[in-house]
């Protein structure tokens, strides 16, 4: 069995999109998954699965969520080793937690997909790209950054969690 976290986008924000965690927990063990756990409101699962391409899964994940909720939820998906990885690769290493975030993203990022935007006028905010990551560190916190507004123009499909969320999946996927 493999191990994988999927992270959904835009769901339980402002009272919009509603998707309950146990009716999601539901969901996955309904779909055929096992050790399924959830993990706060914003849409995180930690779930066994026979063997599957990642494209693949993803694509069932989202039908399946769609079919029960009625509206689209893109899910970024990464396996538990995946997820050690995106830990290990942390650049900010020392930086407090909650000003440390990771936006996950659904496909490799685009070689040119930051020459539109002029990082260095966000500073302090900064960032750092990996293949399906971008590390955001946001000295002010989420609420205050404007950076992340700015990454909005991405032509891949993305979803942002903070440092201890991502540290507590790496953690439940391990267990």
């Amino acid at each position: 069995m493999t191990v994988s976290v999927a992270l959904l986008r835009g769901i339980n924000v402002g009272g919009h999109r509603k998707v309950p965690m146990p009716a999601l927990r539901d969901l996955f063990v309904g779909a055929g998954y096992s050790d399924v756990t959830t993990y706060i409101q914003s849409g995180n699962v930690v779930f066994a699965h026979p063997p599957r391409p990642p494209d693949e899964l993803r694509a069932g994940l989202e039908a399946l969520i769609a079919d029960a909720m009625g509206f689209d939820v893109p899910v970024m998906l990464r396996s538990r080793d995946e997820m050690a990885a995106v830990v290990a690769r942390n650049p900010y290493p020392g930086v407090e937690a909650e000003k440390l975030h990771v936006l996950f993203v659904s496909d490799d990022i685009p070689a040119d997909a930051l020459d539109a935007i002029d990082v260095e006028r966000f500073a302090p905010e900064t960032l750092v790209l990996s293949d399906q990551e971008i590390y955001l560190y946001l000295p002010d916190g989420m609420g205050r950054a404007k950076l992340p507004a700015a990454l909005g123009r991405l032509t891949v499909a993305t979803t942002a969690r903070n440092w201890r969320t991502v540290e507590k999946l790496l953690e439940l996927a391990s267990a």
